[in-house]
């Protein structure tokens, strides 16, 4: 395995072991807000920090702008989370999730669908 599968690979292990048992206890179907909800009851049970909606500030040339992103979560410090409740993961999802790892300088992102039936859908990006 080299180094940059092996990023953050036990903070991403325990946020994935979270996310599933989110997943067995609601099912798909439910709106992305009771996900949000339900998976940070869930990290905040098993003490794993993370910060919910930082605004993320964009650059353009090496100045900041007046826009911002917001991400969903970023877990220990170093990992961005993006949570959708669709049919399925779309290109344009794995763009915005990209985007906020360039906004934040972070290198591991995870794309998590709830609403995919009758599986979790989930993607693990490492720049």
């Amino acid at each position: 395995m080299n180094v940059k599968t092996e990023l953050h690979e036990q903070a991403g292990y325990d946020f994935m072991a979270a996310v599933f048992e989110v997943h067995n206890e609601m099912g798909s179907g439910f709106l992305e807000e009771v996900y949000h909800e339900s998976l940070e009851l869930e990290l905040t049970g098993r003490n794993i920090l993370y910060v919910r909606k930082p605004k993320l500030t964009l650059f353009y040339k090496g100045q900041p702008l007046q826009k911002h992103y917001e991400a969903y979560l970023i877990v220990v410090g170093e990992i961005v989370c993006e949570l959708k409740a669709v049919k399925t993961l779309a290109p344009e999802h794995e763009a915005q999730l990209i985007n906020y790892l360039k906004a934040t300088r972070k290198r591991v992102g995870y794309l998590i669908n709830f609403g995919s039936f009758p599986r979790l859908e989930w993607e693990r990006f490492v720049l």
